[in-house]
């Protein structure tokens, strides 16, 4: 019974069972056959020499073509990708929208940089440079012309690749799902035709990257399903460990990537549940089955994206932009840094520092002159990335210790020291008193106030020390080594920098608080000194400590984080190439990708009608169906075999899973959102309208199919050809383009 469960679920037509439709004509000839080889046996000898006198029948020209479709049929859809996507790609010599890959140049220099998306995507856009003879020099600023030494032309045909491959593997995936013939040609047209998709495969963008990680796993996973009843055989482990390796590749270019992981976990907690109910299989086998899928779906992508990083660290050796979402001590040991090059050691009163909150994306602690729009309306302390004057402090004693300056010997700052923390540019106190912090309510305001002179005991602060990886002594703080907590001494409160944003009129910049809870392990309340001078102290080398790799793996990924949800809508800014979610499905908007001068190469980001349409209506047909079909059953109507039951919940239901999570983070997420970031969703969205073109038209007579499937293909080809010019490029006025603008959104043609 559990074998021919696994055979129903893994797409195979059991023996007795009723059939979707008759798929493969080789085997039906297999089996005619091996029919006749039973009849030749019990035929007498002599009739046997007789039959040897009759020819064979002829295989017939078609059914070759039929055979043979699974080979050419993929070389003829790739050979049009590469065409769609590599014709004209060097038209446009100006760096078009977000081509700005800096990033990329950063790797063929060794700069350290900081970006919302983990490293892989940036790593291979490197590449694609150096083996263009790119020495990393340009800026790629949007809207700047290419200088004639950067062969843009090649780093744009490494990108393009990536979309090329999309489509071969959109053929084999519709195929491994079971679908007949024409409807895997349907999807793979849809995928080859959708003009969004050729236009975002044409730049050094990291878009076709996600797209091909996010095919990839599909086609693996589908893959693997396909061998469901063959448990731990070699072709099992294989499909198994290549979506692990996929979903490892895709969340390693960007985050995104989790949701298509989302999927294939779904899928894998199901299969397990039906395996857990199943008595016939044994707990070692089922143990065996778990931890196969942990290795294989967890343990393996997880070091994927662990590698990534460590070749990002390990490229990445000389200081760069980047450098502040980092931890100190990891800045100290990069080349060219100025954090710790030549600060003294120790920490004494009067030595000019810059405090470094220590929890993962944590930033600099700042002031600037600005002042709270509600609250004290005191100077506002934040936490800050750049490195700018704003971040500077001065150690002071209390008021009640004696002056320092008349000093000869200078006073070192120790544990359990009551200071004072002037700011450099402005001269006021960090100050804290019983007013509710702007965003987190439950803690108080920390702001600057007073002067030198002027103020009380609430700019008083408590150096408590955690740890110093450099000694045990801690008679003194020093620069880099030493994590400590800034305790306000009357109310008892600790100095915090945790990861939320301040409003527009904070600059969006990171909270400081002073919170009431006592936790020595919330790293947001550790702090360590990371730049540092005084005239009275000799210099030193705090940076031969080393940053351990795991801690710099974790900080850099809390920072993506971090940063990627501040990426929010600004009230008081005017985003024209914004869009919202509710218009991505029914290609409401287009984007403009550059300039709209009548001298310069143009490029409109905009869907396939017939895709974006099509593929819309049919979420809504297919959960139409489902209920009709589920009503029907209830019903007690048995209309579906099991078969067909299995080919509906993992041809059907999971691309509309699929979808869903890659669409739904949109709506609910904050950040601003473009419209190519539907473009994963869309993948899944042609997938279900492939499975109903083929589910609705399987019991259809040949004409019928003939005529329904050839009209899919000519509309999607036609539009696809009307709309070309967005995606290879318009030149001259954009008026003589105005036969494209449908709808006014589509601001293609003024």
């Amino acid at each position: 019974m559990a074998g021919k469960q696994s055979a129903a679920a893994s797409g195979a037509q059991p023996a007795g069972a009723d059939t979707l439709r008759q798929r493969n004509t080789a085997t039906d000839t297999l089996r005619v056959d091996s029919a006749g080889a039973d009849e030749l046996a019990a035929q007498s000898p002599n009739q046997i020499k007789e039959n040897k006198t009759i020819p064979k029948k002829q295989t017939s020209f078609l059914q070759i073509l039929a055979d043979w479709e699974v080979v050419y049929a993929p070389i003829i859809f790739t050979a049009l990708a590469l065409f769609t996507r590599l014709y004209k790609i060097g038209l446009s010599d100006i760096v078009t929208w977000d081509e700005a890959q800096q990033f990329g140049s950063h790797y063929l220099q060794h700069t350290f940089y900081f970006d919302v998306h983990p490293p892989l995507g940036k790593l291979l856009v490197g590449l694609s440079g150096y083996i263009a003879g790119y020495n990393g020099s340009f800026e790629f600023k949007s809207g700047e012309t290419y200088p004639p030494e950067i062969d843009f032309w090649t780093m744009r045909a490494f990108n393009a690749l990536f979309g090329v491959f999309l489509i071969p593997m959109a053929y084999f995936t519709a195929r491994t799902l079971n679908f007949s013939r024409p409807a895997v040609w349907l999807v793979t047209l849809m995928v080859l035709c959708e003009n969004s998709y050729t236009t975002i495969s044409r730049f050094i963008l990291l878009d076709s990257m996600l797209l091909f990680g996010t095919v990839a796993t599909v086609l693996c996973w589908a893959n693997f399903h396909r061998v469901q009843n063959q448990s731990f055989e070699p072709e099992w482990f294989f499909w198994l460990f290549m979506t692990g390796l996929s979903i490892g590749c895709v969340t390693s270019v960007k985050l995104v990537g989790l949701f298509v992981t989302a999927m294939v976990g779904l899928y894998t907690a199901e299969d397990l549940w039906h395996k857990f109910g199943d008595i016939k299989i044994k707990p070692p086998v089922l143990a065996a089955h778990v931890v196969t899928r942990v290795v294989g779906l967890i343990v393996l992508p997880f070091l994927v994206y662990l590698l990534s990083f460590a070749v990002h660290f390990a490229v990445l050796t000389h200081s760069g932009p980047g450098d502040a979402q980092m931890s100190s001590l990891f800045q100290a040991n990069l080349e060219g840094t100025e954090v710790g090059q030549n600060s003294p050691l120790e920490i004494a009163y009067g030595s000019r520092v810059t405090l470094k909150n220590m929890g993962y994306g944590g930033g600099l602690l700042h002031s600037h002159v600005q002042t709270y729009p509600e609250g004290s309306g005191q100077q506002q302390i934040t936490c800050y990335h750049h490195k700018d004057a704003n971040n500077d402090w001065f150690f002071y004693p209390t008021r009640d210790e004696p002056a320092y300056e008349s000093e000869e010997e200078p006073t070192f700052v120790a544990d359990n020291a009551v200071i004072r923390l002037i700011h450099a540019q402005t001269g006021r106190n960090l100050h804290s008193h019983e007013i509710s912090a702007p965003v987190t309510k439950a803690d108080k305001e920390v702001s600057c106030y007073g002067n030198l002179t002027v103020g009380d005991a609430k700019d008083y602060w408590k150096i408590e020390v955690l740890d110093d990886v450099a000694s045990r002594d801690r008679s003194r703080i020093r620069t880099l080594t030493t994590s400590f907590r800034i305790k306000h001494t009357v109310m008892g409160c600790y100095l915090r920098a945790g990861n939320v944003n301040l409003p527009q009129w904070g600059f969006r910049q990171i909270e400081v608080t002073c919170a009431k809870d006592n936790n020595p392990r919330d790293t947001y309340t550790h702090w360590n000194v990371e730049a540092h001078t005084n005239e009275k102290l000799p210099a030193g080398n705090p940076g031969v400590y080393k940053s351990p790799f795991l801690r710099d793996f974790i900080h850099l990924n809390v920072a993506m984080m971090t940063s990627n949800n501040a990426l929010v809508p600004d009230p008081d800014k005017q985003d024209d190439l914004a869009s919202q979610w509710w218009q991505w499905p029914i290609l409401n908007v287009g984007l403009r990708m550059c300039g709209w001068d009548d001298k310069i190469v143009k490029y409109f980001l905009l869907g396939n009608p017939l895709v974006y349409w099509g593929s819309t209506a049919g979420l809504g047909i297919f959960g139409a169906l489902v209920a009709w079909y589920a009503i029907r059953w209830q019903r007690g109507y048995t209309e579906l075999s099991q078969t067909e039951i299995d080919h509906i919940h993992y041809a059907g239901i999971y691309p509309i899973i699929g979808w869903f999570l890659h669409y739904l983070p949109f709506v609910i997420m904050a950040r601003v959102t473009y419209v190519h970031h539907y473009y994963p969703a869309l993948y899944f969205a042609i997938l279900t309208f492939g499975f109903l073109a083929d589910w609705f038209l399987k019991a259809r007579n040949a004409i019928i199919r003939i005529v329904a499937f050839g009209a899919l293909y000519a509309v999607t080809i036609g539009l696809y050809v009307y709309f070309i010019p967005i995606c290879w490029g318009m030149t001259g006025p954009s008026a003589q383009y105005s036969y494209m603008k449908w709808f006014e959104n589509w601001r293609i043609s003024d």
